[in-house]
């Protein structure tokens, strides 16, 4: 049985070598040391089912093809207002086939023109390819939407504001995680565990910046809203996030930065190489690949553990293989905290949980399962 659970959790770390949203092709792709992947920019103005070519950091040869495509996109109505579309496009470019996400911005409707109405812009961010570019759908309809408030049918912001917000995509939107990863180094750790046990993190001596890199490596690695939470777990998140005492502090005026109340565990060791691996190997794609199959991991223990507390408020047996399991999966601390929040209202299950509890206390001798 535990067996098994190890051979998954291996499964999981070795995305290099199998994935489960990447083809081998890609994967053996990724697995190349690169220096940088290659991004691209297109943005124009859509009118009366016509397109104007505002501006694109494409080769000059690409650019109408990439036109050719949109159009055939809206003329399908593939391309709705505010909703990002990602797909892959063949481009005369080094990589040939990109990932393109395409995202129509609707011209505020205004009864002075009606004849506006349908009129907007279309932004086209392209590199790696469609199933990377997916892995980064929320940041990219975020950074795109943050484009709204200065777009004008004139455009005579063009070259001082919109370019240059247009040409940071790649760095703001998708390299994010790669940063914090290069930041911290084998660190990392310490900020897994504490996005999985809600701890909150303090960053200082940086700017504003990296202090943003840091939270939403955060908010990407956290399990918040991806599994079952009552007011009761909201509370002991909140709680544990404002005890100051438990706050994960990295200090970035030294260099590597000095971390204070860093608290990890075995689980969240042993992904520490893999996301090594791949920030050296520069590809931000199959770091968030990493982190992703990293919460997934996390999920799976999680609901184990809540299928083997019911099992064993029936049945000893039940509670040594959780004793067991909590023992094996190397997350214990995590695990537990998440499921006392949840179980609060249940004063068996809370018996369970409790005597879990003494279990790993007893047999941690210095070490946080």
């Amino acid at each position: 049985m535990f067996t098994s659970q190890t051979s998954s959790f291996q499964e999981s770390i070795d995305v290099d070598e199998r994935d489960a949203d990447f083809d081998n092709e890609e994967i053996a792709g990724y697995s190349q040391k690169i220096q940088q992947i290659n991004s691209y920019y297109a943005i124009y103005y859509y009118q009366n089912t016509s397109l104007t070519l505002l501006d694109a950091s494409l080769p000059p040869e690409a650019e109408p093809e990439l036109r050719s495509y949109i159009s055939r996109r809206l003329s399908k109505g593939a391309l709705l207002g505010g909703m990002g579309n990602i797909a892959t496009v063949e481009l005369s470019i080094p990589e040939q086939a990109v990932g393109c996400y395409c995202c129509l911005l609707e011209q505020e409707k205004s009864p002075e023109q009606p004849e506006a109405d349908g009129n907007g812009w279309v932004v086209c961010l392209l590199g790696g390819s469609e199933k990377g570019l997916n892995l980064f759908r929320i940041e990219l309809d975020k950074y795109v939407q943050g484009l709204q408030g200065c777009l004008t049918p004139e455009m005579q912001n063009l070259e001082t504001e919109v370019m240059p917000y247009l040409n940071r995509w790649y760095e703001e939107s998708v390299m994010h995680i790669h940063r914090v990863v290069q930041m911290l180094q084998a660190n990392v750790g310490y900020l897994l565990h504490a996005a999985l046990s809600h701890k909150l993190v303090e960053v200082t001596g940086v700017d504003e910046k990296t202090k943003a890199d840091v939270a939403r490596f955060i908010k990407a690695a956290s399990l918040q809203g991806l599994v079952q939470e009552d007011t009761t777990t909201a509370s002991l998140c909140k709680a544990i996030s404002e005890d100051s005492h438990t706050s994960l502090i990295i200090d970035c005026s030294t260099s590597p930065p000095t971390l204070t109340n860093e608290v990890s565990n075995r689980f969240c060791d042993d992904w520490i190489q893999a996301f090594l691996n791949a920030a050296e190997r520069f590809n931000p794609f199959l770091l968030r690949q990493i982190l992703e199959n990293f919460k997934l991991k996390a999920i799976q223990d999680m609901n184990n553990l809540k299928r083997f507390i019911r099992q064993a408020e029936m049945s000893h047996y039940a509670l040594f293989r959780c004793c067991l399991f909590l023992q094996s999966c190397g997350n214990g601390d995590v695990l537990l905290q998440n499921a006392r929040a949840e179980h609060s209202s249940l004063p068996e299950a809370c018996g369970i949980i409790n005597v879990l509890e003494e279990f790993l206390g007893e047999n941690a001798q210095g070490t946080v399962y």
